[in-house]
């Protein structure tokens, strides 16, 4: 099988930002986390590396403008899709949306999944529709600054479409009406988009990595964090800071138990909420979805992540690879369960 992996370097963002910005931002005014999404090399060629290992053919292509008429020419097997791109909420449906024109299977979930779940908003809107539990919210736009002087504090404000803790730093928890302004308005002037101001559950945290399709899925062992290891004065949450600043490969945080433990009653509505989210959302493939606990002990969606993140070093604390190690996967074979289960749901396995 020929497979072409599709990913977005850091180097590839910032290009697509100067092509979007030609000569008019300058380097001191992007913001410090704007390429957060973008691969480094050492996990493109990991991947690479597994999938040959696999016995595949493997080609690897930078998500441009010309990873299209690439595609066209190449016509592999399977597209092995982490691209993540740099604007808009249609960002991550970019390279599913080609391989739909071409006609190219792919792993991973359709271009409309991916842009819903990307946008906080209309995905928070659906789960709220099918009453899977989920925080109280608000949605602000820019030059609407005048949100409900009466939502309950404490709350944290993010940009409504971005990943990997984007815009979502340890003082985006607010808890006056003042603190929730000036975040607010910083937020949108620095992100050039909505965004939503949610409330700020206390309860436990936690993040389940999954396979399959339908109600075929694998729920891997569950993650628990423990905030309690963050510094002291971080709010207790996965903020931009704890997932890239605080937490480094050298020094890293240990707030992470895989399999967590909880009662069986807990992890059995994790689960139940986890499988329903993934159903209703029509996620395909794999995914990594994060929880946290109310004031009742109900599990609430927080995130969904339907391209999750693959780090392949255990240092990284990358979740999914986390789950899948404790559940005995290799970096290897997670990725060929991927595979597997993408060429099956399009009927190209060989």
């Amino acid at each position: 099988m020929k497979i072409a992996l599709t990913y977005s370097t850091k180097t590839g963002l910032r290009k697509e930002f100067g092509k979007r910005f030609v000569g008019d931002v300058e380097d001191e005014d992007i913001p410090p986390d704007l390429f957060a999404e973008g691969d480094d090399l050492r996990t493109i060629n990991a991947i690479i590396e597994a999938l040959q290992s696999n016995h595949y053919e493997v080609v690897g292509l930078e998500s441009d403008d010309e990873v299209y008429y690439r595609l066209e020419k190449l016509r592999p097997d399977l597209v092995f899709n982490i691209a993540e791109g740099l604007f808009g909420d249609w960002r991550e449906s970019y390279i599913p949306m080609i391989c739909e024109r071409l006609g190219l299977a792919y792993t991973g979930s359709s271009p409309l999944t991916l842009g819903i779940c990307l946008n906080k908003a209309r995905c928070k809107e659906i789960l709220s529709y099918y009453q899977i539990p989920n925080p109280p919210f608000q949605v602000i736009y820019p030059g609407q600054m005048d949100f409900a002087l009466n939502f309950d504090l404490p709350a944290i404000v993010k940009p409504i479409a971005e990943g990997s803790s984007k815009g979502i730093f340890n003082d985006s928890v607010v808890t006056t009406l003042a603190e929730a302004q000036a975040v607010v308005e910083r937020t949108i002037n620095k992100y050039s988009e909505p965004v939503i101001i949610e409330k700020f559950l206390t309860g436990r945290e936690f993040t389940v990595a999954v396979f399959g399709n339908g109600n075929n899925l694998e729920i891997l062992p569950i993650i628990s964090m423990d905030y309690s290891q963050l510094p002291p004065g971080a709010h207790a949450f996965y903020s931009y800071e704890a997932k890239w600043v605080w937490d480094r490969p050298e020094k890293p945080l240990q707030i992470f138990e895989c399999p967590a433990q909880i009662s069986p009653a807990l992890e059995q509505a994790i689960k139940a909420v986890v499988s329903r989210t993934f159903q209703i959302m029509q996620i395909r493939d794999w995914a990594r979805i994060d929880l946290r606990l109310d004031e009742q002990e109900i599990p609430n969606i927080l995130e969904i992540n339907p391209l999750p993140g693959i780090l392949p070093d255990p240092k990284d604390n990358s979740c999914f690879p986390k789950a899948a190690r404790t559940a005995g996967y290799s970096y290897s074979a997670m990725l060929q369960r991927v595979v597997e289960l993408a060429a099956m749901r399009c009927g190209v396995l060989k």
